[in-house]
């Protein structure tokens, strides 16, 4: 008993050091955010909060970081809802449907886990540019439609769920769009919550692409922002910064802990298969 509660202990103990390791650069940013320049470069450094959210309001007012995060948030939204809507009607039609062609389809969505957008980021500017998208909320959203990762998810989820019901559904006279709508959409909720969660944090985190589509301030988003920031303080005011930095973190946070039961129950799936 003395040998496993001892064990028990030192699994606890790593546990916590591993988590305090993992969470350590966000304390310290909360930290930095409440500090004065003169606390942030204290020697020896200040570890405690000093009470100073003025920097909040800072941040807030000089980049005009509300309109970015309004950018952030609404490209976010439309890019998730449209993968999640793209990526059900192609995994249905791979798994209900046979068509010519539909091994050589398959493939080229493979293709496109292997071709990141860095990767094709000149070509897609040129034809966004040819379209009129530059500086647009078309041409930062379009872009990103199209997710083969969402579609591998249901594709994988459609397989789970038994062939029983579809034949249900044919005796009943159910239309295919209605079997996808009532019956597969459904029976998925948990993988539509993984999916919102990865899609949304990831499109929040863009960098490269907006800032090669976006030449004006009311078009940038918050990773923008953010270095905006460091680039308006020559002495780089690190409390503004990481003021910025966190509020930036609150909506993705919103959406991962609203979505957090889905979002394992989504990963179980997949793990099970």
């Amino acid at each position: 008993m003395k040998k496993k509660q001892v064990k028990k202990l030192i699994l606890h103990i790593l546990i916590i050091l591993s988590i305090l390791t993992v969470s350590m650069p966000v304390i310290l940013a909360i930290i930095i955010s409440t500090q004065t320049p003169a606390e942030v470069y204290s020697s020896p450094p200040k570890i405690t909060p000093s009470g100073n959210f003025s920097n909040y309001v800072e941040a807030w007012k000089s980049v005009n970081l509300g309109r970015m995060m309004f950018n952030s948030a609404f490209i976010a939204f439309m890019v998730t809802l449209g993968k999640i809507i793209l990526s059900l009607l192609a995994a249905f039609a791979f798994t209900h449907f046979d068509f010519k062609g539909k091994g050589i389809l398959f493939f080229v969505v493979l293709v496109t886990l292997l071709l990141p957008i860095p990767v094709r980021i000149v070509s897609l500017f040129e034809i966004v540019s040819k379209l009129g998208w530059i500086n647009t909320y078309w041409g930062l959203i379009v872009p990103f439609l199209a997710s083969a990762t969402g579609t591998f998810l249901f594709i994988q989820r459609f397989k789970m769920i038994p062939v029983e019901l579809l034949d249900a559904a044919k005796m009943d006279g159910c239309s295919p769009m209605r079997y996808l709508l009532q019956i597969l959409i459904p029976l998925s909720g948990s993988t539509i919550g993984a999916l919102t969660v990865i899609e949304f944090i990831y499109i929040w985190n863009q960098y490269l692409w907006p800032l090669m589509a976006t030449n004006s301030k009311e078009m940038r988003v918050v990773q923008i922002g953010v270095k905006m920031m460091i680039q308006a303080d020559a002495m780089n005011n690190w409390g503004i910064i990481m003021a910025g930095v966190m509020m930036t973190m609150v909506p993705p946070l919103i959406v991962f802990f609203t979505m957090q039961q889905s979002f394992m129950k989504g990963f179980a799936l997949a793990s099970d298969k």
